[in-house]
């Protein structure tokens, strides 16, 4: 679709609102019809939420355009025919993003390779031929320009390699991959979904991750340990219902129990590209891989959002999360009814949302 420049502005101002997430912001969407009329109904929103409200003011906004612009950057909207299409079938698939380079990359058949940043020499390199061979085979390596396993991985597949960062498109991080990430965003692909001007934080890595794993029909864990983001990468990959594959190590490198924990739920043990290859070509969304099931979700009808009353939920939550699914079949009020009361609620700041479709109370 062909968007209007007032309506790309006015949906950035709706994304860089307080407490306006992807989940928030696809309703607001589909309750009101543009970004403009949105903006519009959010003090009202919070009002119903017991709280005062103003959205992003336009003059930061306009900073932000004129930075994503002097990066040589350019936005990407979610409902724009050159947005990947398997990152548009994710639970909360970022609305906006920003983008350096080749974005046909990113249309290609991807394959994210993740692993440790304190991996071992042996590893790296392996991690670089495969991502090599990968590249070479026609697909596209998605990775999150890390040190360690990333870089390796980037290097291995350039030019036919996604990075996607933590920060803004126009911050370098790590600052040893300043030059990686010049040549990424100049021959490869390089993809933001913080404002510009943003330093990396601790909560922006599981967002990245999501990415990562959301561009690619299957994420391969090279080495890692069972509490790493590489882990955090391969359950949302899962949860996407695409391929989880893992690269066995030895019992005695702490470094390689991550992928053996992976291996031993359900993700498939690989020994070589061509296993990769394998499982990745022609994927049409049935992995052999069960490692996680795909989270399922109660959706409601297009154009139902925009009829519905808040359903009175009130007494159902508490700072427990539970599920939305859950929250609808115990108020027996409509899929729209019960999301539009979550929507005042946390554009109120009441409402916390976590993984796999919880919400809960903010404590």
């Amino acid at each position: 679709m062909t968007l209007t420049q007032a309506e790309a502005f006015a949906r950035i101002r709706l994304l860089r609102s307080p407490r306006i997430g992807p989940v928030s912001y696809a309703q607001l969407l589909a309750r009101y019809g543009d970004a403009n009329a949105a903006l519009e109904a959010l003090p009202d929103i919070g009002k119903s939420g017991g709280q005062s409200y103003q959205a992003a003011p336009r003059e930061r906004v306009e900073r932000e355009v004129d930075a994503v612009r002097r990066a040589g950057a350019k936005y990407l909207f979610h409902d724009q025919p050159d947005y990947p299409a398997l990152l548009r079938e994710i639970d909360g698939a970022p609305p906006i993003l920003t983008f350096r380079g080749d974005l046909a990359l990113a249309s290609n058949p991807c394959v994210a390779v993740v692993g440790a940043r304190n991996a071992s020499a042996a590893v790296v390199k392996l991690a670089r031929d495969f991502a090599g061979a990968l590249g070479e085979a026609g697909f596209t390596v998605v990775s999150g320009l890390a040190r360690g396993i990333d870089g390796a991985a980037h290097e291995g597949a350039f030019p036919r390699t996604i990075g996607v960062i933590a920060s803004g498109i126009d911050i370098a991080y790590p600052p040893q991959h300043r030059d990686l990430q010049d040549r990424i965003a100049s021959d490869g692909l390089l993809i933001a979904e913080q404002p510009p001007g943003t330093e990396p934080r601790g909560s922006h890595f599981p967002s990245r991750n999501r990415i990562i794993a959301g561009l690619a029909s299957g994420t391969l864990v090279v080495e890692a340990a069972v509490k790493s983001g590489s882990l955090i990468t391969a359950r949302l990959a899962g949860e996407a219902g695409r391929e989880v594959m893992a690269i066995p190590g030895s019992p005695l490198e702490p470094r390689s129990h991550g992928c053996n924990h992976l291996i031993r739920e359900g993700a498939v043990l690989v020994n070589s590209p061509e296993d990769v290859v394998e499982l990745l070509t022609g994927f049409e969304g049935s992995p052999r891989s069960n490692f996680r099931e795909p989270v399922g979700a109660f959706d409601h009808a297009p154009g139902e959002l925009a009829e519905a009353e808040p359903a009175d939920i009130a007494s159902l939550l508490t700072t427990a999360p539970v599920s939305v699914d859950e929250l609808i079949r115990q108020s027996g009020a409509g899929a729209a009814a019960v999301q539009l009361a979550l929507l005042e609620l946390e554009i109120a700041g009441r409402l916390e949302r976590h993984a796999a479709g919880r919400v809960s109370l903010r404590g």
